[in-house]
């Protein structure tokens, strides 16, 4: 059984019990709160520190909106063909007597290239013409003697139908003579030939291609909606891959007066001088055709704009006041514009830009609104209206 005194002694203890948990709870949460009070003093003080410090400018490439004049264009690709060529053929069967020209000669128009064995078409033509000749004999002999009314008018005239039909069959046979010697119609340059002497030939067989060079037409489509801009003496320029770098310059000649139902194209001719036959039938070409007056537009390269779903930006530089060293600091300013047509690596700008402005050109993509930066141009992109694959 316990007594007061025993109650006395167990009292003292839990309060002495109770009053260490107080004390260590006391330092415990002194202690979290100044390790978490210190936390929120250095982040502040970071804070601070990082507002304080300043953006390091960016490194762009930049350049002024200059206007330029552009000439509207319409490309299409064309493929070449001779004003004048032809497989060479023969009218008739034969056969080869003579070849009188070689593989890649350059002729003139009426020059021999085929002898067909004619020995007997001559001896033939020999025969009507002795015929012919005979009935000569006998018309004049019987026009006189119809003067002296020794023989009929009816007899006259048999004579003279006579007469005229040997000399038709004479006429034929010469035709079909000179049909056995195969002629260049026209000047050119010869095609490689398989032919030999002594092989017989066809009609409609060929003997060998002959094409003229010193002009070659272009041919090429353009949709329908391009009509209005086309006219017979256009200038027309011409490049292909066979001559790097090089330009050929033409005009065209004709427009066809119909569109094609199943493309909806226009069919244009363009004639190209070709006087050093560097061009061949069968080529293809870009072809540029210089469409109505040229206009100005804004210019500057392709590289400068950013496309977005919400619209075309680009980043002009400006000043925002000066540095600590005295000297003016430039910003990069983000602007909305309007793009044009475009050419090559150029852009025309049709609105939010004005000319003078100093756009970046390449950068972009670690600027922001107000970002500082420097200009340095010794890298830039390329700023050319019509470049041309460069050979590594």
């Amino acid at each position: 059984m316990k007594t007061s005194r025993d109650n006395v002694e167990t009292h003292p203890k839990k309060s002495s019990t109770m009053k260490r948990m107080i004390v260590m709870l006391l330092v415990v949460g002194l202690l979290f709160g100044g390790i978490f009070g210190y936390k929120i003093f250095m982040m502040r003080m970071m804070g601070k520190a990082m507002a304080s410090q300043k953006m390091p400018p960016a490194t762009v490439s930049a350049m002024l909106a200059q206007h330029a004049d552009w000439q509207p264009e319409l490309k299409a690709v064309a493929t070449l063909r001779a004003a004048q060529g032809v497989d060479v053929t023969s009218e008739i069967t034969g056969l080869i007597d003579k070849i009188l020209f070689k593989s890649g000669d350059v002729v003139t128009a009426g020059q021999p290239l085929v002898q067909l064995n004619a020995e007997s078409d001559l001896a033939q033509m020999h025969s009507k013409e002795a015929e012919a000749e005979l009935a000569r004999t006998v018309y004049e002999r019987d026009k006189k003697q119809f003067a002296m009314h020794a023989v009929s008018q009816a007899v006259l005239d048999a004579d003279a139908a006579d007469l005229k039909s040997k000399l038709a069959l004479v006429a034929e046979k010469q035709a079909l003579l000179a049909k056995k010697t195969i002629l260049a119609p026209f000047s050119g340059q010869l095609g490689i030939s398989t032919i030999s002497r002594g092989q017989f030939i066809n009609p409609g067989e060929k003997i060998v291609t002959l094409q003229s060079l010193d002009t070659l037409y272009a041919d090429f489509h353009l949709p329908q909606q391009d009509f209005p801009a086309l006219a017979a003496g256009q200038i027309v320029q011409l490049r292909m891959d066979a001559y790097s770098g090089r330009t050929f310059t033409g005009k065209i000649s004709t427009v066809d007066p119909q569109v094609e139902k199943a493309t909806r194209n226009i069919q244009v001719e363009a004639a190209v001088d070709n006087a050093d036959h560097s061009l061949l039938p069968g080529m293809y070409a870009s072809v540029i055709v210089q469409a109505g007056k040229s206009a100005q537009y804004l210019t500057v390269p392709q590289t400068s704009v950013t496309y977005n779903p919400y619209g075309e930006t680009l980043f002009v530089v400006q000043e925002g006041g000066k540095g600590a060293d005295g000297k003016p600091l430039l910003v990069a300013k983000q602007v909305f514009v309007t793009t044009g047509p475009t050419r090559g690596d150029q852009v025309a700008i049709l609105k939010g830009l004005k000319a003078g402005d100093t756009v970046v050109t390449s950068g972009q993509m670690k600027l922001k609104n107000d970002s500082p930066v420097i200009i340095n141009n010794k890298i830039t992109p390329s700023n050319d209206k019509a470049p041309q694959p460069v050979d590594q």
